[in-house]
């Protein structure tokens, strides 16, 4: 019951977050955003009609089929986004800081919209909008809901340079980049880091190397050739990011021809990352 509640207030802080960015940055700019949003605002600008109440209205049509087909609980959580987005909208329509340079004004709306955002996805809620309708797309057709969710943003930002122009249109991309990327940091945590595979002969030298230098820990997993059909080590560690280059120099010291496969990773838990050295064996055990 905590957690569901901790994640109820998540999502309202979120949208509160994401409302701001589109207010005050992005529409004191008059930057344009992808999806429901975007048509949104670009009705805004032309109509001028209430962004918020004009994304609700808009949401309320892709709703009742996403209800029939993806069930009670996902269309329950995606109501309370496009409800609490709408609402907090509404309600800074007024929060207005212009800036003199378009490109500030893009990082700023990107980095909030993006937080705001990822503070929704995170709890398993969305905004709606595109989303479902691409989740539809998907269901009937077996399109990638990326493709789709990217092809309308597209059909947005293309519409959007008859009313704010190619330069703004270009400004706002940077925007929707900024945003992609906040999404992704704040969903995937900032427990992040790279995760090393190490294929050399000399393998015990380079995990010495990596325990000693690095006082980081190293899996040592049996493996064998496919074409030569030769039993090999494998090294696999888990580093910080910022020690990437560390390994790199190790194992180009120990074997200059080993191969090395680098890749991230997300959510690290452990010693190292969430603790420093493993707890106390109990006593009394």
């Amino acid at each position: 019951m905590r957690r569901r509640i901790s994640n109820w207030l998540l999502v309202l802080l979120g949208a509160l977050i994401y409302s701001v960015g589109l207010n005050a940055f992005l529409v004191a700019n008059h930057l344009v955003e992808g999806g429901f949003v975007g048509i949104s605002v670009l009705l805004l600008y032309k109509m001028h009609w209430p962004l918020g109440l004009t994304f609700l209205l808009l949401n309320i049509p892709v709703l009742i089929p996403g209800w029939k087909f993806f069930g009670r609980e996902f269309i329950f959580k995606t109501s309370v986004g496009v409800a609490a987005v709408s609402l907090f909208s509404s309600l800074t329509a007024k929060w207005q800081v212009p800036t003199h340079d378009p490109l500030l004004g893009a990082l700023y709306a990107g980095v909030c919209t993006g937080l705001g955002l990822g503070m929704i996805f995170r709890t398993g809620a969305t905004t709606g909008g595109a989303d479902i309708i691409a989740r539809l797309i998907r269901h009937f057709y077996g399109l990638s809901m990326g493709k789709v969710l990217f092809s309308i943003d597209v059909v947005v930002l293309s519409a959007s340079v008859l009313v704010v122009g190619h330069e703004t249109a270009m400004y706002s991309l940077v925007a929707l980049f900024v945003s992609s990327r906040v999404i992704d940091f704040v969903i995937e945590g900032v427990k992040s880091g790279k995760a090393i595979t190490i294929i050399s002969d000399k393998h015990e030298q380079i995990a010495d190397f990596i325990h000693s230098r690095l006082n980081r820990g190293t899996t040592l997993l049996s493996a064998r050739g496919g074409y030569t059909g030769i039993g090999k080590q494998v090294i696999y560690c888990v580093v910080p990011r910022e020690e990437v280059t560390r390994v790199q120099q190790i194992v180009q010291e120990a074997d200059p021809y080993a191969f090395v496969v680098v890749n991230d990773v997300h959510e690290v838990v452990g010693e190292g990352f969430t603790y420093d050295s493993p707890p106390a064996a109990d006593s009394r055990s």
